[in-house]
């Protein structure tokens, strides 16, 4: 498919990247209505959290939260309440260690962890035949690995990964290095090193946690934690067999991948426009404003827009109301 023309325009004063990132973490989003919390028990003893909305419809989005986030984040919740609306029941899970209370397992989560995300999306196919999947920052680039890893579920039909970092050793690079960014690697690495120096007490022949306070780099992280807990030989050795750029020309069922051009977490390297422009299947929209999930117009949240209307085209429209449910004023 051609690399679409994106429509967001937002006004002179929101075209940066910084600005539309920021605003788009603390913009307050409209509720998304009641969750019903389920606890998915997976296979290896350890456990992830699902916060279900459920309004009797036929099909339902699977959301995959960014790092260090999780279902109750205000950008999940938004996209809930907006898909709510679109006609979709919706299913937000946390990854491990992201529900507020630990997983019992000496690991947590990655960003090629597709392994869960397949628990859940089986989990979903016991009560809707028709699934999409909605994927933010790190949880569009695990969403698009599973997609592309060949084992997809048959009741999948569609879905969208949001400012995803397909390339994970760049956009490390990038996190790593930019002036711009030293605000947000802060706050990674603080939470990050809090969880780690967690397990370690609970593991302390599984991991060593000295001076997981002082990294100050993913560079670092990744290769001292991230990728020695969850099996990889090395940091480089993880972003190569995690980033879902290798698997994009695998994908066979219609995905939208939507990245801004001012996003100060991704380089050119997550961009994939030869890729879209030879893929039957691939979607790449590439605003040039929008920052890292943000999308902020003035008046709404583009997303709550556009990925209903990009959905709405691969999975049957709910019913309409039946006579006589809805009373006349």
């Amino acid at each position: 498919m051609p690399v679409v023309r994106s429509t967001f325009a937002p006004p002179f004063f929101l075209r940066n990247g910084h600005v539309q990132t920021i605003l788009g973490a603390v913009l307050p989003r409209r509720g998304c209505g009641k969750c019903e919390r389920e606890r998915l028990e997976l296979s290896d003893g350890d456990f992830v959290d699902i916060d279900w909305i459920r309004a009797g419809h036929r099909r339902a989005a699977i959301l995959s939260h960014g790092l260090e986030g999780s279902s109750v984040g205000g950008d999940i919740r938004g996209l809930a309440a907006a898909l709510g609306a679109a006609g979709w029941d919706t299913l937000a899970w946390n990854y491990r260690g992201c529900s507020g209370e630990e997983n019992r397992l000496a690991r947590f989560y990655h960003s090629g962890d597709t392994g869960d995300l397949a628990a859940v999306v089986e989990r979903a196919a016991e009560s809707y035949p028709h699934l999409a999947l909605v994927g933010l920052s790190l949880g569009g680039n695990m969403t698009l690995k599973y997609l592309g890893e060949g084992a997809v579920h048959s009741s999948v039909c569609a879905a969208a990964a949001i400012s995803a970092p397909i390339d994970l050793a760049s956009s490390a690079q990038a996190l790593d290095r930019r002036r711009g960014n030293r605000i947000y690697l802060g706050r990674f690495m603080k939470s990050l090193a809090a969880k780690v120096a967690s397990k370690a007490l609970r593991f302390p022949e599984e991991i060593d946690a000295s001076g997981v306070h002082a990294v100050r780099s993913f560079a670092e992280f990744d290769d001292r934690f991230t990728a020695r807990i969850h099996g990889f030989r090395d940091a480089q050795d993880y972003w190569e067999q995690s980033s879902a750029r290798r698997f994009l020309s695998r994908i066979r069922l219609p995905v939208l991948l939507l990245n801004a051009l001012d996003d100060p977490f991704l380089s050119q390297e997550s961009f994939p426009f030869a890729e879209a422009h030879r893929h039957s299947s691939l979607v790449l929209e590439a605003p040039t404003n929008g920052g890292h999930l943000g999308f902020v117009e003035t008046r709404r949240l583009w997303l709550g827009h556009r990925i209903p209307e990009f959905l709405a085209d691969f999975a049957p429209p709910p019913p309409p109301p039946r006579k006589g449910s809805v009373k006349n004023s």
